[in-house]
C-alpha cells in the first residue's frame, strides 16, 4: 500500500485530507477528529461529533462529495463523540454502536447531556432531554459493513476506556480508527474508564495488522500509538500502585479543588510525561487531565474496582 505523501504531517482542524484513496481524516477544532470513507454509492463517518460541529463536517463533506451520508459509527458514548447525532440522522443517515454504548447511555443520561447543555450553546440548541442513542448495535466482533470492495469491520474487545467502545478497522488498507481509545497526545480521558482493563484493551488491538492509526483526538500516527499508549497507562497503573502499597494517601498523592483533580505528586519517565501531559497547550481541562487520570488509577486500587462502577450507576433493569 502507498500512503499519500504528508500522511502524518500536522494536521489543520477543519480541513479534510486523503489517507489513503477514498479514507478522509478531518481534525476537528474543539471537538473529535472524525474519519470519511468512501463506499461505492455512499460515505461511512466515523463519529458524530458536537452538533454544531457535525453540521461544520456536514457541510464540508457536501462541499467535497456527492456521494450521501449513509452511516455514522458511534466509537463510544462521550458528548463529543455521539451528540452529533440527531445532525445525520435528519439528513437519513444511520447511526451504529456497540451495545454497550446503549449501558453507558443509561448510566450517565440524561445529566451528562444536561450539563454539557450548560457549558455549548449547540447541545441547548438541539432542544431534546437527552442525546439520541445508536439506532442499531452490534455485539459480536467483528461486525462487518461491505460493498464488494471495500470492507470496514467494528471491533469491540473489553472494557477499558468506556465499556462500548469500537475500533474501527479497514483490513485492505491496514488503517485502524481507535476512538479514544488510543489518543496522539494528552487527550485521554479517563471519566468513566476501567485503569488496568485500558492497556489489556490496545492490546488486543494489535492482534490487528495496522500500518496507520487515525485517533479521533490528535494528528495520525503509525502502529507505534498503539505500544506507546500502553506503556503509558501501564506505567502509570504501577506508579500509582507502588504509592498506594507504600501507605501514601489520597492528599499526598492528589489535589482536590472544587469537585476534580488539580495537582499530583506522581511522575512518569520523561518521554511519556512529554508526550501525554505536557505536549499541548496548558487548556484549563489539559491541566486537569493527568491529575484525573492519577486520581481514577488510586481510587481503581483502593476500593478494588473499576473506576467506571465507582463513578456510574447501575443501568435500570
Amino acid at each position: 500500500m502507498t500512503l499519500c505523501a504528508g500522511t502524518f504531517a500536522a494536521a489543520q482542524p477543519g480541513v479534510m485530507k486523503e489517507i489513503v484513496p477514498g479514507v478522509w481524516f478531518r481534525e476537528s477544532g474543539g471537538g473529535c477528529n472524525n474519519v470519511v470513507i468512501e463506499m461505492n454509492d455512499h460515505l461511512v463517518v466515523v463519529d458524530a461529533n458536537y452538533p454544531g460541529l457535525a453540521l461544520d463536517l456536514v457541510r464540508d463533506i457536501q462541499g467535497k462529495f456527492t456521494k450521501p451520508i449513509k452511516l455514522v459509527i458511534d466509537t463510544h458514548h462521550h458528548p463529543d463523540h455521539l451528540y452529533g447525532n440527531l445532525v445525520f440522522t435528519r439528513l437519513g443517515a444511520t447511526t451504529i454502536g456497540h451495545v454497550g454504548v446503549l449501558e453507558e447511555l443509561k448510566r450517565y443520561e440524561p445529566e451528562m447531556w444536561r450539563n454539557v447543555s450548560k457549558a455549548r450553546k449547540d447541545v441547548a440548541a438541539v432542544d431534546q432531554p437527552g442525546p439520541q442513542p445508536p439506532q442499531q448495535t452490534y455485539s459480536q466482533s467483528p461486525h462487518v459493513i461491505s460493498d464488494g470492495d471495500r470492507r470496514i469491520e467494528l471491533w469491540h474487545f473489553t472494557f477499558g476506556h468506556t465499556r462500548g467502545g469500537t475500533f474501527v478497522y479497514l483490513p485492505k488498507e491496514k488503517i485502524l480508527c481507535t476512538g479514544d481509545a488510543v489518543v496522539n497526545g494528552p487527550f485521554s480521558d479517563p471519566k468513566h474508564a476501567y485503569m488496568a482493563g485500558w492497556p489489556k484493551e490496545i492490546r488486543a488491538a494489535q492482534s490487528l495488522d495496522v500500518e496507520i492509526v487515525l485517533p479521533l483526538h490528535g494528528p495520525p500516527g503509525d502502529r507505534d500509538l498503539l505500544a506507546s499508549q500502553i506503556e503509558f497507562f501501564e506505567t502509570l497503573y504501577t506508579t500509582v500502585e507502588a504509592a498506594v502499597k507504600a501507605g501514601k494517601t489520597r492528599e499526598e498523592v492528589f489535589t482536590m479543588k472544587d469537585g476534580r483533580a488539580v495537582a499530583t505528586t506522581i511522575q512518569l519517565p520523561k518521554h511519556l510525561m512529554e508526550k501525554y501531559v505536557f505536549d499541548s497547550p496548558k487548556l484549563p481541562w489539559q491541566i486537569s487531565r493527568f491529575p484525573t487520570q492519577v486520581m481514577c488509577t488510586y481510587e481503581e486500587i483502593a476500593q478494588g474496582k473499576p473506576w467506571g462502577e465507582i463513578v456510574g450507576r447501575k443501568p435500570p433493569e
